[in-house]
């Protein structure tokens, strides 16, 4: 790979990290958390689409990657949505409730 097919990658991996961010947080999550969904997005994307064999004949090679990518980033949002903790107020509040009752 030459330098121009990294800084695409990277290109790539900030936009779809973007677009998970703002469909899901209302705005992204930096540069650097940006390219790290996307990127890690592709990589999920991919192996999903793969497993499961599934083509999108769009048309367009870089479209379907960004597509995949996104689809990607969103089953990882998703996945680290359920491991993530909730926040120390939630813990407390909840806690607090369950020992009323």
């Amino acid at each position: 790979m030459n330098t121009e097919s990294w800084l695409v990658i990277l290109a790539i991996g900030a936009f779809v990290g973007w677009l998970t961010g703002l469909f899901l947080r209302g705005s992204g999550y930096g540069i650097i958390g940006n390219i790290i969904v996307g990127l890690l997005g592709a990589v999920i994307g991919s192996w999903l689409f793969r497993a499961l064999s599934i083509t999108l004949p769009i048309g367009n090679a870089l479209l379907e990657k960004i597509v995949i990518a996104l689809i990607g980033a969103f089953v990882l949002m998703f996945v680290i949505s359920l491991l993530r903790p909730r926040s120390l107020r939630e813990r407390a509040t909840g806690f607090f409730r369950r020992a009323r009752s």
